[in-house]
């Protein structure tokens, strides 16, 4: 009788195990920045999976990350061969960052920022279905020397207004108005001035970034 109650309640914790499996394992994005590197065209689906602490990252071009829990302090892991491995919260809500030796993965929980057309795939992950334009605009993060390029997508109004929402080097997006009597953006703080046909603008963050009178007008 106890080894048929045993039994019983093995398998409904069998069941319990494959719904978690499950549950725990989601459709994502990511994004892989080669060491050393500010910007990346390497942009592809993924899942992610953790059970007990323990990850599976599986990557549409066939590389699959296993990574262990190491040490007790949080966000430590070495993956399948033995490599450190940092998690990182740098994408608030929108995902998590992962450290390799050799390269570093962004992780985007909306596997939607993968559906762009071949139009856009250049500015991924805005596309012409969701903006009046997109394009790539010069940014340089804090500390930076040389400008990188970012992804941007151009809502446009009367008046030669915009609403132009980017992406950063750290995978944040904002939107940054320009309106007539006003710049401003979204939850940051910000200083600009016109020089010749470009709106420079710097940040409270050390952000610096260059917007062409064109990309706000469609000129």
């Amino acid at each position: 009788m106890i080894r048929k109650v045993y039994r019983a309640v093995a398998a409904i914790c069998l069941s319990c195990s494959a719904a978690v499996a499950i549950a725990d394992t989601t459709e994502a994005a990511c994004e892989i920045y080669p060491r050393g590197e500010d910007h990346t065209d390497v942009f592809l689906p993924c899942t992610f999976s953790q059970r007990q602490g323990y990850i599976t990252i599986n990557r549409g071009d066939g590389v699959t990350h296993q990574l262990s829990p190491e040490g007790d302090a949080p966000g430590y892991f070495a993956d399948q061969h033995g490599r450190s491995v940092i998690r990182q919260s740098g994408l608030g809500d929108q995902g998590q960052i992962f450290r390799f030796p050799e390269e570093s993965i962004y992780l985007y929980w909306n596997a939607d920022r993968l559906t762009v057309s071949a139009d856009d795939s250049g500015t991924a992950p805005f596309s012409t279905q969701d903006f009046d334009a997109t394009t790539r605009l010069r940014c340089r993060r804090a500390g930076q020397q040389a400008f990188a390029s970012c992804p941007a997508g151009i809502v446009r109004m009367e008046h030669s207004q915009a609403s132009i929402t980017v992406q950063n080097q750290h995978g944040e997006q904002f939107t940054i108005n320009f309106m007539s009597d006003y710049v401003n953006a979204t939850n940051r703080e910000l200083s600009s001035r016109l020089e010749g046909d470009t709106w420079i603008l710097n940040f409270d963050d050390g952000e610096v970034w260059e917007v062409p009178i064109a990309a706000i007008e469609g000129g």
